[in-house]
């Protein structure tokens, strides 16, 4: 077993109590210079937030939303939101504490993350949409059997609840991945 997962890690849904910590958090693993501790910056192609606390409860008081709030040893350490879309689930605001990155944790719980959509809704797809530049990361996904589609959706320019934009490229790819 890697040292990531060495320690029992515990899975629960986020509830209102938790916001502020899941903001920092998933600012801390995308944004601004701590977010360069890690591999999933997005530092150098977006500035500012990366979500809100809105955004956040947004999603924890959403029926058909979940955000799976991940901790190891009584401190949150990574998230991810689920919500069910039909036939399928998304997955995003997929988050690990910069200092936990590229020891396996992340493929722990997105392994958890589509048992759950698979037993709790019962979907046949996990879907989630990626900056179509983030290359690494994406390829980290391919080799968790996602697959791009090739459909993109354009990035929100102007709205600053995203980021501040550092370049004039950015849109979102869909990925796909068929539970089984």
């Amino acid at each position: 077993m890697d040292s990531a997962t060495d320690t029992a890690l515990t899975f629960r849904d986020a509830t209102d109590a938790d916001v502020d910590v899941l903001v920092a958090l998933i600012q801390s693993a995308y944004r601004g210079d701590a977010s360069r501790a890690g591999w999933t910056t997005e530092a150098d192609i977006l500035e500012g937030q990366r979500t809100d606390p809105e955004g956040v409860l947004e999603v924890i008081e959403s029926p058909d939303s979940r955000l799976l709030t991940v901790e190891r040893d009584g401190r949150v350490v990574a998230c991810c939101q689920l919500e069910h879309r039909g036939a399928h689930a998304y997955f995003g605001m997929f988050s690990v504490s910069p200092a936990l990155q590229g020891a396996g944790l992340g493929r722990t719980i997105i392994a958890e993350a589509e048992r759950r959509a698979r037993a709790d809704w019962g979907v046949s797809e996990m879907h989630m949409t990626v900056i179509s530049v983030r290359d690494d990361l994406i390829a980290w996904y391919e080799r968790r059997g996602y697959r791009r589609t090739g459909r993109t959706t354009p990035f929100p320019y102007g709205d600053e609840r995203f980021g501040i934009p550092q370049r004039d490229d950015l849109e979102f790819e869909l990925l796909v991945k068929e539970l089984v």
